[in-house]
């Protein structure tokens, strides 16, 4: 997930929210932008760097790469990396078509994801995913091991448990959040668009409870090959501790790396330590 909610804790996420919201703000002159025709829908994506390794960002639930991934795009080196940020379809500036949620939305996420890098040149790319863009990643990794140089991912699940049906169904009525937390949402999608847009979100999610042991992706996990950082914020109200000590057991030669005082949106919280942290595992 993108925002950073947890039922009566709203009030004590605002700071988190006001981090997200400066990631809205111009961030880079060298910041190039347009559409690539993918699988039938036009994607939004950013381009920066000019680094022989590409790295592509991934959103997370109803995020962009303006909205998700400021700091990043600003600041990883671009000598040594070409960073690209898109906004998957149905999110942000990849509209229309407007976002539904099908039972394969992530494998569809992963797939539009890959031709992307793939129309823009990429033989071969690492992955940066966050939330949602995290599981959309996994799936990647395990669907196209031949083109993954390296992942990363953080406050990302491969299963849905009661426990986060619950967290899910605690923030599924937008109205109930602050004027200052649904703001930056609101500025991208519209008063209107965006809780439809939001319940639908927490109605795709849903879903997954109906398979067995919840599975989003647990049958690809053993399928990943490449280098994968795990990263996990001991304070995150959204990912209970179970999900990155899952991902660590289940995907080979995976790494885990805790943050003790990062929340959902750790790598906008502590841009810097973030990313020194994926630059130094992308270099090794």
């Amino acid at each position: 997930m993108a925002l950073l909610l947890l039922g009566g804790r709203l009030c004590k996420c605002r700071a988190e929210i006001k981090t997200v919201m400066t990631g809205i703000q111009p961030y880079c002159s060298s910041v190039t932008s347009g559409r690539q025709r993918v699988n039938g829908v036009d994607l939004y994506y950013e381009q920066t760097g000019r680094g022989k390794h590409a790295v592509l960002l991934l959103p997370g639930a109803l995020g962009s790469a303006q909205t998700d991934f400021g700091p990043q795009l600003k600041s990883l080196n671009k000598e040594r990396f070409t960073v690209v940020g898109w906004d998957p379809r149905g999110y942000g500036r990849s509209r229309p078509p407007d976002r539904d949620f099908p039972p394969d939305f992530f494998e569809r996420d992963a797939k539009d994801a890959v031709d992307l890098m793939k129309a823009l040149g990429f033989g071969r790319f690492s992955l940066l995913g966050w939330s949602d863009g995290g599981i959309t990643a996994l799936i990647a990794a395990a669907k196209t091991p031949d083109l993954i140089n390296k992942m990363v991912v953080w406050g990302s699940n491969a299963y849905v448990s009661q426990q986060d049906l619950s967290i899910y169904n605690a923030i599924r009525d937008v109205s109930k959040w602050s004027a200052r937390m649904r703001q930056p949402m609101e500025e991208m999608y519209g008063a209107e668009l965006f809780p439809k847009t939001w319940e639908a979100w927490v109605d795709g999610i849903t879903q997954f409870t109906h398979k067995p042991e919840g599975s989003i992706c647990m049958e690809l996990l053993p399928l990943i090959s490449c280098p994968t950082l795990i990263i996990h914020g001991e304070k995150d109200p959204m990912v209970p501790s179970f999900h990155p000590q899952y991902l660590l057991k289940h995907i080979r030669g995976s790494r885990l790396h805790l943050m003790p005082e990062g929340k959902h949106n750790l790598h906008l919280r502590f841009a810097a330590e973030f990313n020194k942290l994926v630059e130094d595992f992308l270099d090794d």
